[in-house]
């Protein structure tokens, strides 16, 4: 069973995360709003120009400085969470455990091998149906975030290289507004991701601890009718 270090090291990641991209909006905002040009100039001053600059500017590398070590602690959470998952239905993973670090280093096939890593220990860890229910795994929590997460990249890639070709006023306000749109759309990201983290890590120590039907197993509820019925 993993320990709840991992889980906590990649919440503190991502809140970091979203901390910066909440940052990188107020600044955003500031600068969108200095340079808010009336026929084609801002009407702001130079220095308020060049000082709404600069706090975008820090913002940007704070996203930066803090992308790498935060992406590390979810993937090291996220491959000891496989290691756990595994034995709970071995039949169920079709890759190994390496792939839970190799699925988000390897370029395009890091935008769906993750998930097919994360969807076979979402079913791995979700209790196995009673007798006479219906096996309906609740999947939402996995593919809310994988969706937000390829959606706030690939939108992020697109902005950077409109922004990156701005020349006139015109082109880098709207350039700003969508950055604006892609650090909101990181911050739902990472607001998913921790849902998922929590939900999965939950579900494998429950299946851990009680057994493959979770806490309801049949051979609890015999034990109790035969302690009723003495």
């Amino acid at each position: 069973m993993p320990s709840r270090g991992f889980l906590v090291a990649a919440l503190t990641g991502l809140a970091l995360a979203a901390l910066c991209d909440l940052f990188s909006i107020f600044a955003g905002v500031r600068y969108r709003l200095t340079i808010d040009g009336n026929g084609g100039f801002p009407t702001a001053s130079h220095r308020e120009v060049e000082a709404a600059a600069s706090l975008y500017e820090t913002a940007a590398r704070y996203q930066v400085m803090l992308f790498l070590p935060c992406a590390i602690a979810f993937a090291v959470w996220f491959f000891r969470m496989r290691r756990a998952t595994g034995p709970l239905a071995p039949d169920r993973f079709r890759n190994g455990p390496g792939w839970a670090i190799g699925a988000w280093v390897v370029p395009l096939v890091n935008l769906w091998m993750p998930y097919r890593v994360a969807f076979d220990m979402w079913g791995a860890a979700t209790p196995l149906p009673s007798d006479g229910e219906r096996h309906r795994p609740r999947i939402w929590p996995l593919n809310l975030w994988w969706a937000l997460f390829v959606f706030a990249a690939l939108f992020n890639t697109f902005v950077a290289t409109k922004y990156e070709d701005a020349g006139t006023l015109t082109e880098i306000q709207d350039g700003l507004v969508q950055y604006i749109l892609s650090d909101a759309l990181h911050v739902l990201a990472a607001a998913a991701a921790a849902y998922f983290a929590v939900q999965l890590t939950t579900m494998q120590r429950s299946k851990a601890m009680h057994g493959p039907y979770g806490m309801g197993t049949p051979c609890s509820v015999q034990r109790l009718e035969e302690q009723l019925t003495d």
